[in-house]
């Protein structure tokens, strides 16, 4: 079943392979992380052999979660597996919906639980090469000016955090 991700069918949450969910544009559930050092958030650059949006800068780390997998517990999985990360108390923060092309005919429609976690420069980052080729912090401010001067740099999910959901995500609630 891990292959499998909770989707809408038919206005019923199932389990649905994963490719068929973005080839079909299906809603489905997520989780996004972004650590945080001050007003630094660590982003990452995705792999080249990801089946989307290889190369792109992403947010610290997200995905699906699988059937019947928690929210969090996905977070924490994934801040394992994508960057050796461990340890971080993670606080939900929002949770968003958004559709966005993704290239190659897949569709992102995502149900989106997002977490953000507080760490220092001194965090322990071990990015696993089949997920992620590059990590780096950068000012949110920063990132919002890069992204807006070079879009096509950053995932279609990113851009529209920070477009369209920043204050929800960034600002003390």
């Amino acid at each position: 079943m891990n292959d499998m991700i909770p989707a809408w069918v038919n206005g019923e949450l199932e389990p649905v392979e994963k490719l068929e969910v973005h080839q079909k544009g299906l809603r489905h559930k997520a989780i996004s992380v972004f650590v945080m050092d001050g007003d630094k958030v660590l982003i990452q650059r995705r792999a080249l052999g990801k089946y989307h949006t290889p190369g792109y800068w992403a947010n610290t780390c997200c995905t699906h979660p699988h059937w019947e997998e928690s929210a969090e517990a996905c977070a924490r999985r994934r801040l394992e597996e994508e960057l050796g990360i461990t340890g971080l108390t993670l606080n939900h923060r929002d949770r968003v919906e958004y559709r966005a092309d993704v290239g190659g005919g897949l569709i992102e429609h995502e149900v989106v639980d997002i977490f953000i976690a507080a760490a220092g420069a001194d965090l322990n980052i071990a990015p696993n090469p089949d997920e992620v080729m590059d990590v780096k912090w950068i000012a949110l401010d920063e990132l919002a000016r890069e992204v807006e001067r070079a879009p096509d740099s950053y995932t279609p999910w990113l851009r529209i955090y920070l477009k369209e959901h920043r204050e929800r995500i960034f600002e003390p609630g």
